[in-house]
C-alpha cells in the first residue's frame, strides 16, 4: 500500500516531459490522493501533464516558469496557497545532466547552466515555501540529488559537483528549519529507467537500471509522515547495483 497522502498539497518540479521522472512522482504522489502543483520551464509540456492528472480524478494545478529564479518559484508556491489553502510537501525532481565528458571541455557557460538547473531551482522553490510549509505547521521537501555522489562516475564532474551541492544543501536546510517541523531529505538515484535514458545509452550496456515505481516509492515514503522520524539524510536509490 502506498502512503496516505490524502488531505496533503504537493508541490512538484520537472513535470513538464512525458515518461519521465517528474511526471512518475506526479502520478504517484496524486494516486496516493495529494493535491498537486506542477512546474516546469515547459509551459505546454506542464499544461498537458496536469490534464491528463485531472482526466483521472487527480486535483493538479500547473504553473509555467524559470525555477532558476525566485520569481517563478515563488508563483508556484502562491498558487498551492490560493487554490488549494496551503503547501504540506514539495519535491524538487527539475534538473538534470548537460556535461558529460572530461572537465577539460566543461565551458563555464556549461558549468554555469549545469549549476543552474539542479542548484538553483532547489534552492529557490525551497526558499520560497518556507513560509507555507511552517503555516501548516510543518511538511516535508525532497530533493533529487544523484548516486554520483557518494559513487564517483567519470566523465560527470560537473553534474557530480552540481548533485553534491543538492545534498550539502539538504542537510544544511534540514538544520536550520528542523525546529519548524519541517523535514529535508533527498533522493540519490542511479540511472532510471525512462525512455530518454535508455535510448542514450550504447548498444548492449550492462546497465543496473532503477526502475520508475522504485524511485517513486522512495520519494512517497520519504514526503509522507511515515518518514517523520526522518530529515537530513540523501538516500540511494541504486536498485541492485551497490
Amino acid at each position: 500500500m502506498p502512503p496516505d497522502l490524502r488531505g496533503k498539497v504537493a508541490l512538484v518540479t520537472g513535470v513538464g516531459a512525458v515518461g519521465q521522472i517528474g511526471h512518475a512522482v506526479a502520478q504517484g504522489l496524486g494516486d496516493a490522493g495529494a493535491k498537486l502543483v506542477l512546474a516546469d520551464r515547459n509551459a505546454a509540456g506542464v499544461v498537458e501533464r496536469m490534464k491528463e492528472l485531472t482526466a483521472q480524478g487527480i486535483d493538479a494545478r500547473a504553473s509555467a516558469g524559470d525555477l532558476t529564479g525566485p520569481p517563478d518559484a515563488v508563483t508556484a508556491v502562491r498558487m498551492a496557497v490560493r487554490e488549494f489553502g496551503g503547501l504540506d510537501v514539495v519535491v524538487n525532481v527539475a534538473g538534470g545532466l548537460i556535461n558529460y565528458g572530461p572537465v577539460s571541455d566543461v565551458s563555464p557557460e556549461q558549468l554555469d547552466l549545469e549549476m543552474a538547473i539542479n542548484v538553483k531551482t532547489a534552492f529557490f522553490v525551497c526558499q520560497a515555501a518556507l513560509p507555507a510549509l511552517a503555516a501548516r505547521g510543518g511538511g516535508a521537501i525532497v530533493n533529487f540529488a544523484s548516486v554520483a555522489v557518494v559513487k564517483p562516475v567519470s566523465q560527470l564532474a560537473a553534474y557530480s559537483a552540481a548533485k553534491a551541492a543538492v545534498a550539502g544543501f539538504t542537510r544544511a536546510l534540514a538544520a536550520e528549519v528542523a525546529d519548524r517541523n519541517i523535514r529535508v531529505n533527498a533522493v540519490a538515484p542511479a540511472t532510471v529507467r525512462t525512455a530518454a535514458n535508455v535510448a542514450q545509452m550504447q548498444p548492449g550496456a550492462a546497465a543496473h537500471l532503477v526502475e520508475l515505481d522504485e524511485l517513486v516509492r522512495a520519494v512517497l515514503f520519504l514526503a509522507s509522515d511515515e518518514a517523520s522520524a526522518i530529515t537530513g539524510q540523501v538516500l540511494p536509490v541504486t536498485g541492485k547495483e551497490l
